[in-house]
């Protein structure tokens, strides 16, 4: 269930900065006509750092009700007891995996991110996906510690996005024994990590182009690499407007240009700036995104 290609959700804000159930709908809609094989809500994408406990589980509760397709509940925090309470919500609510990010800012030692991961797992009978992502979090999660968590029976996956293949690789040698997966946390490095045998991308260019990303992948599981490059080379430019700025400041743009939502960001984040949104429309327009 976990293969192929999950977006990473933006959340959609009314005016009165709540969440804007239609557009969310609107948006799920729309990604699954794109093919993919799976949604992520409440992810960094979804900024999830400034949502409310509440609005968390409402994200998660909505995501449930509209989705055709695989649910995957960000559920993680840098406060233990706060993950607990989300993963074991999104497991009575009918989810079908937690993506738990390492804990941020409290830089734990080897012992204490054990303790963290191994405690959430045991609160709910769900599978769970590891998230790395350092330059978010201030610390690594080595491969060593990825392969000893890949031992407990429902942590089931990673989604990577240190930046390196080369350690997406170790990951893979260190658990070739273990039922346990790799994804790609970061859509510019989706095809080599997919090339050393990860399974698939949580993506955030999926949320702009689902389409794309699902043939890219499709494509490069079936050892079709012409076409895989192809559509590589075609999203690199949308990849790199996409992180022109901090995510999701450009996604959430262009799901405004595009029609799919409005704009809002939730400070501390602040609009795209002219010259960004400059580059960012013409490269939606190259590839027929807006007019």
């Amino acid at each position: 269930m976990f293969e192929g290609v999950l977006p990473a959700l933006v959340t959609p804000f009314t005016k009165d900065n709540k969440i804007d159930c239609e557009s969310f709908r609107k948006i799920v809609s729309f990604v699954e006509e794109g093919g993919v094989s799976g949604i992520v809500a409440c992810g960094t994408t979804g900024e999830s750092a400034t949502l409310s406990m509440a609005e968390h589980k409402q994200l998660i509760d909505l995501s449930i009700d509209c989705a055709n397709v695989p649910v995957v509940a960000g559920t993680g925090s840098n406060n233990t007891v706060e993950a607990i309470e989300l993963t074991k919500h999104a497991a009575d609510a009918g989810a079908d995996a937690a993506l738990v990010i390492s804990p941020y800012y409290n830089k734990s030692n080897r012992a204490g991110l054990l303790a963290h991961f191994k405690s959430i797992a045991d609160s709910a009978d769900i599978p769970i996906i590891l998230y790395n992502v350092p330059s978010r979090t201030g610390q690594d999660i080595s491969a060593e510690l990825i392969a000893e968590l890949a031992k407990v029976g429902n942590i089931v996956a990673v989604k990577e996005a240190s930046g390196s293949v080369e350690k997406v690789s170790r990951i893979l040698e260190l658990t070739a024994d273990e039922d346990f997966d790799v994804l790609s946390g970061e859509d510019g490095l989706t095809l080599p990590i997919l090339s050393v045998g990860g399974v698939g991308v949580i993506s955030v260019v999926a949320n702009v182009v689902p389409g794309m990303m699902v043939r890219l992948v499709d494509a490069a599981c079936k050892g079709d690499l012409r076409t895989a490059r192809e559509m590589h080379f075609k999203m690199a430019p949308l990849t790199r407007a996409l992180f022109s700025e901090t995510n999701p400041i450009p996604v959430k743009r262009a799901m405004e240009l595009m029609g799919l939502s409005r704009g809002d960001l939730r400070l501390p984040l602040a609009p795209l700036s002219e010259e960004n949104d400059r580059i960012l429309k013409s490269t939606l327009r190259e590839l027929g995104c807006i007019a």
